[in-house]
């Protein structure tokens, strides 16, 4: 089956097969397949959509691209957590060991940056000696003696998805809801999964800007979740500001183990944070009610559980044994660390999300082609949330620079993305939705 008459065919607005879909992905996963075959099929699938039939038959072809996991020997609900991607958006680093020291198995598979987004991988790369591929026996040891490991897609997992997911950072075709519900789904339904919980973004921030296409998003990945037997539901999240104080690489390596530490109580990430600690125990049939699931969640944050699994799962996976501990020892700094102030006085009422994501980007702390090299360095940290009130010459966020060049463009970029207005804002709420299995709110 040529693989043009697939692109052709999808191009004209034709529904596919299940056995094209198949071809075409298997194709693939061998790289039988040009870049540009690659990039023309993500743009068809962009530009004419797909049917849910089409949608599952590529997840269930790009989840069979590779080897599935199973979990012998581990007692515990096996059960993860995806978010669409977002700006300062580090919950997995935190919710995997919270979710771990309350009694499930996290094996989580994350991704890199895509688009204007920050990767929890490329954050986890900030920390020396940290394997993001180990083989299959480290990744099942650490899921058993740790309760949690966040890494890569092995290139026996889903390796379909990993090359398309490349293409699709470079090619404009992120924000495709059924190139999207495949590429996370079938990592997932290949990780051998109980449960699954989804944080579907919303806002200028996310790939999804309007409420219509985010609520259609979560409805796609939780139908088709279900339909391939895994007990799924998702929380829809504002992401029209950062949700971190910090976005980049090391720096939310740095807020990861501050939020660990219960230095970030009274912030919109603890509150997403505690919702899907509360979530995934509610799938996992390890409480009855979301407010048992969130107080279950802050005791193991409180007493220390979490940030001792986090340790555990840092050493298991090559990293400092006393990472947690001391890691200004191990985290790389920029030589530039400069706060930029506020430009007037009043409240700061309105944010750019996506320009920040891409500051950060212009900075070096991402990606423009699949195969640019990170500064881990680079970032922002101290972002002040929306409402807050602010002084003239006040900061509102510190710059990690690599050079003067680079700070004065990134404080453009921040003075640009923040509105200040003389009166508070009305601010969404950063839950903004959920979306289960029976498909009501």
């Amino acid at each position: 089956m040529l693989p043009q008459e697939t692109i052709r065919r999808k191009r004209d607005g034709g529904a596919l097969s299940a056995v094209e879909i198949e071809a075409f992905i298997s194709s693939l996963a061998k790289d039988e397949l040009s870049e540009g075959q690659i990039g023309a099929f993500a743009m068809a699938v962009w530009f004419r959509g797909m049917t849910r039939d089409e949608t599952v038959a590529l997840t269930l072809a790009m989840a069979r691209s590779g080897d599935t996991l199973s979990w012998p020997g581990i007692d515990r609900p096996i059960a993860d957590k995806h978010s669409t991607g977002g700006v300062g958006d580090n919950v997995s680093l935190m919710l995997a060991p919270i979710a771990a020291a309350c009694g499930l198995a996290v094996p989580m598979i994350s991704g890199r940056g895509l688009g204007h987004t920050g990767g929890t991988l490329d954050k986890l790369e900030s920390i020396p000696g940290y394997n993001i591929m180990p083989d299959a026996a480290l990744f099942r040891r650490t899921v058993n003696e740790a309760g949690c490991a966040i890494i890569g897609q092995t290139g026996v997992l889903a390796p379909a998805d990993r090359r398309l997911y490349a293409v699709r950072d470079v090619t404009a075709t992120v924000d495709s809801i059924p190139l999207i519900t495949a590429s996370i789904l079938s990592k997932k339904l290949a990780a051998g999964l109980d449960s699954l919980v989804l944080d579907v973004k919303i806002g200028n921030g996310a790939f999804m800007t309007g409420s219509g296409e985010a609520e259609t998003l979560a409805r796609s990945l939780v139908e088709v979740a279900n339909g391939a037997g895994v007990n799924t539901s998702a929380l829809i999240t504002d992401m029209n500001q950062p949700l971190a104080d910090a976005a980049g690489n090391a720096v939310e390596i740095r807020n990861c183990l501050d939020f660990l530490a219960s230095r970030k109580k009274g912030t919109r990430l603890e509150t997403v944070v505690l919702a899907f600690a509360a979530e995934m125990l509610l799938q996992a049939g390890l409480v009855k009610t979301a407010a048992d699931g969130e107080m279950l969640a802050g005791e193991a944050l409180a007493s220390g559980r979490a940030a001792e699994i986090f340790a555990r799962m840092v050493r298991l996976l090559g990293g400092p044994a006393d990472f947690v501990e001391n890691p200004e020892k191990y985290l790389p700094r920029a030589p530039i660390e400069r706060p930029v102030v506020a430009s007037d006085d009043g409240w700061l009422a309105g944010c750019d999300a996506r320009g920040i994501g891409m500051g950060v980007i212009d900075l070096g702390g991402g990606r423009r082609h699949p195969d640019d090299r990170i500064d881990h360095r680079v970032g922002f940290s101290g972002l002040l949330p929306l409402g807050t009130r602010v002084a003239r010459g006040e900061p509102i966020a510190v710059i990690h620079a690599a050079d003067e060049a680079g700070f004065e463009r990134a404080a453009a970029v921040l003075r640009d993305a923040y509105r200040i207005d003389q009166v508070p804002p009305a601010l969404p709420p950063v839950i903004a939705g959920r979306v289960a299995a029976d498909l009501t709110d």
